[in-house]
């Protein structure tokens, strides 16, 4: 943290952690800084949310048609329309690893990566800005789900967990620990212990492993080596003084809500993303609002069934609708969002809006029949990392044999567009060219993400 008030302790640069019998150091902590050295930033820092949504949308109601500046926004995204000039809608990226089997979209939304029966999954991007951001904040980065399933994969392929209950995720953030600091340290240091006993007798089993068990115990090892570092930085924040939260954002965060009600449910986790960025708690968040089997009901706008039997329409004029209800209601929360980063100053008096990039989407297009073609998403925010916004960026229409949308002779989609949704118009066009763009963009340094093949510019 870069406001704390007093410093009661430093430690060296160099110190470093034991683990697997190697030395793995501590990045650069804010409390290895001299108060006044941290003073001395005064560029807002640039941060990151990732927001996810099951099963695609409903395409003939969420599809824009129109290229450039000059497009209509859909029925689905007219919530956006306020924020037209920090928004770029982008059509017709896929993830090609994602093409053999749905269960496998929200796995590679953020990674790019392919996953078949043998393969293991590679880092998402919100783990690579991590790797940069880390160093600043007291929290790595914050993964949030209304199901088990985070959004985030080390670099071993783990999957990251996630939190669901609000006041466990606002406590883990901005509460001292229960029972105090001391028995925290002597917590988290049993927990260290317990973590290197385990790493000891991993070492004597491996040596009769076969090929096939060492390769699940290396899964195993990598989810124990993360465990690990998270304590011991969470031990090296300990002496850190909490940031102050007001009473009214307490009030607005710290409290658990049942996920029937949605919308309240959602824009107080979009409540809490916002707290943590103001306060530099973290700079890189994921919200899964459900995999592709349990995304929740919203009975509150009169939607009892589960999204995943919405988006298996077979063309039932019902489902449809309210597949249709459910996409705009997402994007109501989103756009929610939106506007609280632009109306929250940072610490140095800037919009939050202005320095963090926000992806909202699905690694889906059409539900019913798994189409993971021509995905739907939204990027926004971030016009001080360098992103300029207002059209629609499509690459579909980039496509030198693609012929235009489906449309009828009022202009409407016609099904005919769900074969877009299927197969890529522009088999070139990856998704992981944004993350690439995106990673780029908050400081990382490299020029290849997942099956990326060039860099997308925005």
């Amino acid at each position: 943290m870069s406001n704390y008030l007093s410093q009661s302790w430093l430690i060296d640069r160099r110190h470093a952690l034991r683990a697997m019998g190697s030395l793995i150091s501590l990045p650069l902590l804010e409390c290895m800084i001299p108060l006044r050295a941290a003073e001395k930033e005064t560029a807002s820092p640039r941060r990151s949310a990732f927001i996810y949504l099951a099963n695609g949308v409903h395409s003939l109601n969420y599809q824009i048609t129109t290229p450039g500046k000059n497009y209509q926004l859909s029925r689905s995204l007219m919530p956006l329309e306020k924020h037209r000039q920090v928004i770029t809608p982008i059509s017709g990226l896929h993830h090609p690893g994602a093409l053999s089997h749905h269960h496998n979209c929200i796995s590679v939304w953020l990674t790019g990566g392919k996953l078949g029966p043998s393969d293991r999954n590679t880092i998402s991007v919100d783990q690579k800005m991590a790797e940069v951001t880390a160093q600043h904040t007291r929290v790595s980065s914050m993964e949030v789900a209304i199901t088990q399933d985070s959004l985030a994969w080390t670099a071993d392929g783990v999957r990251l967990p996630a939190m669901r209950r609000c006041s466990e995720i606002f406590a883990s953030m901005f509460e001292e620990p229960k029972g105090g600091k001391t028995a925290q340290r002597r917590a988290l240091r049993r927990k260290g212990s317990v973590l290197d006993a385990n790493l000891a007798e991993v070492r004597r089993l491996e040596k009769n492993m076969g090929s096939a068990d060492k390769g699940r115990m290396d899964q195993y090892l990598s989810s124990i080596r993360e465990a690990e570092i998270r304590t011991r930085r969470a031990d090296a924040w300990l002496d850190t003084p909490l940031p102050v939260v007001s009473d009214a954002d307490r009030k607005r965060t710290n409290r658990d809500i049942a996920t029937t009600m949605a919308g309240d449910y959602f824009r107080t986790v979009y409540d809490l993303m916002v707290l943590a960025f103001q306060t530099d708690v973290t700079r890189v968040a994921t919200f899964s609002m459900g995999g592709e089997g349990d995304a929740i009901a919203i009975p509150e706008i009169g939607i009892t069934e589960s999204r995943h039997q919405l988006s298996h329409h077979g063309g039932d004029a019902g489902y449809m609708e309210k597949l249709t209800m459910y996409d705009t209601f997402a994007v109501e929360q989103f756009s929610y969002f939106l506007t609280r980063l632009a109306e929250t100053n940072d610490l140095n008096g800037k919009p939050l809006l202005d320095s963090t990039m926000s992806l909202f989407g699905s690694g889906m297009c059409y539900g019913h029949s798994h189409g993971n073609a021509n995905l739907p998403l939204v990027l926004a925010g971030g016009s001080d990392l360098g992103l300029k916004h207002g059209s629609h960026l499509d690459f579909n229409q980039s496509a030198e044999d693609f012929k235009g949308y489906a449309l009828g002779a009022d202009g409407a989609l016609t099904t005919k567009h769900y074969q877009l949704c299927s197969r890529p118009a522009n088999p070139n066009a990856h998704m992981s060219n944004l993350l690439l763009m995106m990673a780029q963009r908050m400081g990382v340094e490299i020029d290849q993400f997942g099956d990326s093949n060039k860099v997308i510019e925005v």
